[in-house]
């Protein structure tokens, strides 16, 4: 259960411990506007700031809603003890020299697990943090400068790291910041824990996260139902790699599913838009705030230069977006506006025949945006505002916002660099309900970003991930039969086969079988390499021959029919993430493994709509699909073996440690599939 942190963020009174750093909070207070009390504790001074200081915790007035503790790490845990019995709603701990100081002070992990005993019920946010500013209230729990101003409403941003917060305070990208959070060490409160109290303040819009290592699954699950319910979206900025990621290298599906694509599987999953830089995510905040998730990935762009267009066209080519054709219906409008030199497409070069005209921008653009795209782009850079004259560029601004009014269509205006558009323009913009874009990478990872958050709303909400713990049992590798035994009671089709012990028996069986058959030697980990692998053999005889070959490396032989010829050869795998656990990979198999990164990760319980996904996202799809007049794989076969597959990791998710099945042959459409190789490696109690 989540604590309680609206004491601390939302504090109507402050207590502040400490020097320099516990005084300059009371400055920003002040500064801010904060109309609670604020209490300093200080062991000599009487007043601070023309405040009266008390000398201890149980001096004060009451027990505070919140309070800034500003001395060194061993003060710090006897104060936090103090605050805690005392009933404070929670705590900022600004001391560094606790866990994340381990390697140079021996004793930092003890200190941090002392500081959260400490803490017991009540929250505190760090070690080795700044703490919070809240916007909305003046609120300033905060040792620093900062250049945020007051506002009525707008986004929550929360980093692990001040350093990171003090940049983005100084943002002049007109994004209304109402708080911005910092949450250190993560001892105690996590940032998903932090996103999911301010997320429910009705104030907030949307909420940014920069992550270097997800604190817990399970409430970022709760801040993506939250999202959900209060229609506020949340997208990630997430840096790093798992923790000590523990893979095994037996197979290939470790190297498949590298640590930070779990991450973004795990987001996907979840609804939260992932972005890779902190301007796009800056970027992205704007256009949330104004207008929530995008409807579709379409949108419209408008120029008065053929560059750039180009630069918008070249940009949206790695992006899931859409520069859609624009309808019969604008043509009219915008040829009778613009003219006969103008060629009409999108991105859409207007050239310079409107230029100044305001009138004309403004049919043109109301034109554009009556195209029922999602969100319609403007390029437009800003001259110097100290050395040349603007007058032309707030005549197109004004023609967008007159447009944007018009239709009631979302738009944007996007400077190709960002400092080319003046803050005072960016703010006035927000005001006007039109975005201000810096920068147009930034922009369509924004227009991306918005519409995979559409995309996932509409979806329904996926089952809560599974959890199950490692067992503690040995690790031992399956035998490939019986691998394939386990995996068949699940559903996956494996070869008719047989195990047997001698050479002559194999022959015999491989009779039975029916010929063709493969011979392969049992308990053999790389067996084309070890030479204990034949295929295609015809005959009781080449299969004696083959087993006396392979009887060093061998511990009895498994023979099975041959399958069909395939049209795609697909690996299935599994391995335990330390963090998300379980993980299924689909890929492109055999010995496209080692020549394409071709995979997709689900993460589970897999939904059909997940599996059917994760193929269509594959390189390899376009054989399945029948590649060039070649036959069209059986497409729904795969899909009910990869269900099969992640029903059996769901079953035996305690004990399966990493799981290969590489490959399975895709046959023609209506010939089904067949795993024709597979390893286990599982935990035995």
């Amino acid at each position: 259960m989540l604590k309680s942190l609206d004491r601390l963020t939302r504090p109507k009174t402050i207590a502040v411990f400490g020097g320099k750093e516990a005084r300059r909070v009371i400055e920003q207070c002040d500064k801010m506007g904060f109309s609670g009390e604020i209490w300093p504790v200080h062991p000599k001074n009487d007043e601070i700031l023309g405040r009266k200081c008390y000398r201890s915790v149980y001096d004060l007035p009451a027990a505070p809603d919140a309070a800034f503790v500003g001395v060194n790490r061993l003060l710090t845990i006897e104060i936090i003890c103090e605050l805690s019995a005392r009933g404070a709603g929670g705590a900022v701990c600004y001391a560094s020299g606790f866990r994340e100081a381990v390697s140079e002070l021996a004793d930092g992990d003890t200190l941090q697990a002392a500081l959260v005993a400490a803490a017991g019920d009540m929250p505190i946010l760090g070690p080795n943090c700044y703490g919070f500013i809240n916007m909305l209230d003046g609120a300033l729990l905060w040792p620093d400068q900062h250049g945020m101003l007051r506002v009525d409403r707008g986004v929550a941003v929360l980093t692990q790291s001040s350093n990171i917060a003090c940049n983005i305070s100084m943002q002049q990208r007109g994004l209304p910041l109402a708080y911005l959070m910092t949450a250190g060490n993560q001892a105690q409160t996590g940032l998903a824990e932090l996103a999911c109290t301010v997320i429910q303040d009705p104030r907030v819009t949307a909420v940014g996260l920069h992550v270097e290592g997800f604190d817990s699954l399970e409430t970022l699950e709760r801040l993506a139902v939250l999202s959900r319910e209060l229609k506020k979206p949340v997208v990630m900025l997430k840096v790093g790699r798992s923790e000590a990621a523990q893979l095994a290298t037996v197979s290939h599906t470790a190297s498949l599913a590298g640590n930070d694509r779990v991450s973004s599987a795990l987001l996907q999953r979840l609804g939260i838009g992932r972005l890779e830089t902190l301007p796009e995510l800056l970027e992205t905040l704007k256009l949330l705030h104004l207008y929530g998730p995008l409807a579709s990935g379409d949108i419209s762009s408008m120029s008065c230069s053929g560059g750039e267009a180009s630069l918008m066209a070249d940009a949206g080519v790695k992006r899931k977006i859409s520069y859609r054709r624009l309808r019969d219906e604008q043509l009219k409008p915008l040829r009778e506006t613009l003219g006969q030199m103008v060629t009409l497409a999108n991105p859409l070069d207007y050239h310079t025949f409107v230029w100044g005209n305001g009138e004309k921008q403004t049919a043109a653009f109301t034109a554009m945006m009556q195209g029922g795209y999602t969100l319609n782009l403007v390029v437009l850079d800003f001259p110097r505002r100290d050395r040349c004259d603007a007058t032309d560029w707030l005549t197109t601004v004004n023609a967008v916002v007159a447009a944007h009014r018009a239709t009631g269509a979302n738009a944007g205006i996007v400077a190709s660099m960002a400092e080319n558009l003046p803050e005072e323009v960016a703010e006035q913009l927000m005001r006007d309900g039109v975005v201000p874009f810096c920068g147009i990478e930034e922009a369509l990872a924004a227009a991306e970003a918005g519409a995979f958050v559409g995309a996932a709303w509409k979806a329904p909400m996926p089952a809560p991930l599974l959890k199950t713990a490692a067992g503690t049992g040995e690790v031992l590798t399956l035998y490939e039969d019986e691998a394939k035994a386990e995996l068949s009671a699940f559903g996956l089709p494996v070869p008719q086969g047989r195990v047997e012990m001698s050479a002559e028996a194999a022959g015999a069986a491989a009779e039975e079988l029916g010929f063709p058959v493969v011979l392969k030697g049992r308990g053999v980990a790389h067996k084309t390499e070890a030479g204990a692998v034949k295929l295609n053999l015809k005959s009781r005889e080449e299969v004696v021959a083959a087993a006396h070959a392979m009887a060093g490396v061998a511990k009895g032989y498994l023979i099975e029919k041959m399958a069909g010829r395939p049209v795609a050869e697909i690996i299935i795998g599994a391995i335990r993430d330390p963090v998300a656990g379980l993980v299924l990979t689909v890929g492109a198999g055999g010995i496209l493994v080692e020549l394409m990164e071709d995979s997709a990760l689900i993460t589970l319980p897999a939904s059909p709509e997940a599996i059917s996904a994760g193929i269509s996202s594959l390189k390899v799809k376009k054989l399945l699909d029948g590649y060039r007049g070649r036959p069209r794989g059986d497409i729904a076969a795969l899909e009910q073996a990869i269900a099969a597959i992640a029903a059996y990791l769901v079953a035996n998710a305690a004990d399966i440690e990493e799981l290969d099945i590489n490959p399975v042959l895709v046959l023609p459409e209506g010939e089904g599939v067949v795993a024709v190789d597979a390893l286990v490696r599982r935990r035995i109690s």
